[in-house]
């Protein structure tokens, strides 16, 4: 309850809602609502004023007293309004973690004078992690997806990219599978001007130096039914975060030919996975996760097919999350989502 009241009494003195508390997690919306997210129609803030735009802030930090309200003063001094707060802390670890969404006037608050502000604040709490996104004014991220054989997961994100809704620049396709000039993957990426590499693997040779030079200037990279193992020396050296579907429900069914496992052991729901890709197979921080019943009416096509929908599902979602500062990581193999 102190968390609650001091979460609360720190915004100015309007009406706010508080949605729900859950396991240590509070979400605290004002009535003058903004685009929390892209699937719930909601108050464009631009709606509010031209001059005004978005911004997304995510904190971790050790937990104390007055965190809350140094976020929302940091934001209010400059004019800025808070539309949404989140905040988890876990239970019985003095560990902090937020997500504000906010708008303001980039003439009042310049991009550079606010990476000052909330650097200091970062500084004054001794922060894990501290990042600040304003998505009209910032570059989109930049990815590059590795395919394998299937297309399903590639194509959607494809179409996802091309239609505004996944908030990224696709740099390149990597494969180690040829595909034909006219195939449809081929067509769409030669029409948008996206680069396609096809780096055959073997058992000795997974190309991972070939693929290191390709994706160097990335901000991830996602996985999207790459059926190749990636190295620990390959995740070390590229240093960045990796996001894998998995055609299957974790921990459950791990390796190759889940769909084939859960049909074989009659299950009545499967399930997609997207996480982040570690040394170890299968066991990195998880994402996202969706599940779809079967029965004994279904065979292992109607399996497969229905893993696959759901496997597109998953990982646009993920991806969209990851963009929009919705993962920390948490503990040493968790994620907090808001």
């Amino acid at each position: 309850m102190r968390l609650l009241q001091r979460f609360c009494s720190s915004f100015p003195k309007q009406s706010v809602n508080v949605r729900g508390r859950k396991g240590g997690i509070f979400t605290c919306t004002r009535h003058i609502s903004s685009a929390v997210d892209d699937d719930v129609p909601v108050l464009d803030p631009s709606s509010l004023s031209p001059s005004l735009t978005r911004g997304i802030h995510v904190f971790n930090c050790p937990d104390e007293v007055g965190i809350v309200a140094k976020l929302s003063e940091c934001i209010a001094s400059k004019g800025g309004n808070i539309l949404t707060a989140e905040i988890f802390v876990p239970h019985k670890k003095q560990t902090f973690y937020s997500r504000s969404e906010f708008i303001f006037n980039p003439a009042q608050w310049p991009r550079p004078q606010m990476n000052e502000d909330f650097s200091k604040l970062s500084t004054r709490f001794k922060a894990v992690r501290s990042v600040v996104r304003v998505p009209d004014l910032d570059p989109k991220h930049k990815i590059v997806v590795l395919a394998s054989k299937q297309d399903h997961c590639l194509v959607d994100l494809l179409h996802g990219w091309q239609d505004g809704k996944l908030p990224v620049d696709i740099k390149c396709v990597i494969s180690n599978h040829e595909r034909g000039p006219n195939t449809h993957v081929m067509r769409f990426l030669e029409r948008h001007g996206i680069p396609y590499h096809h780096l055959g693997t073997t058992k000795d040779d997974k190309r991972e130096e070939g693929i290191l030079n390709l994706v160097q200037d990335t901000d991830f990279l996602v996985l999207a039914r790459y059926m190749q193992v990636l190295s620990a020396n390959f995740l070390k050296a590229y240093r960045k975060d990796v996001i894998n579907i998995h055609h299957g429900l974790l921990p459950s069914f791990k390796g190759g030919n889940p769909s084939k496992q859960a049909f074989e052991a009659g299950v009545k729901l499967i399930g997609a996975t997207a996480h982040f890709v570690t040394k170890e197979l299968d066991e990195g921080p998880i994402i996202e996760q969706m599940v779809d019943t079967v029965s004994h009416r279904d065979n292992l096509l109607s399996y497969v097919q229905k893993s696959q929908n759901i496997e597109k599902q998953c990982l646009a979602k993920a991806i969209k999350s990851y963009c929009q500062l919705r993962v920390l990581p948490y503990e040493q193999n968790r994620t907090v989502v808001f």
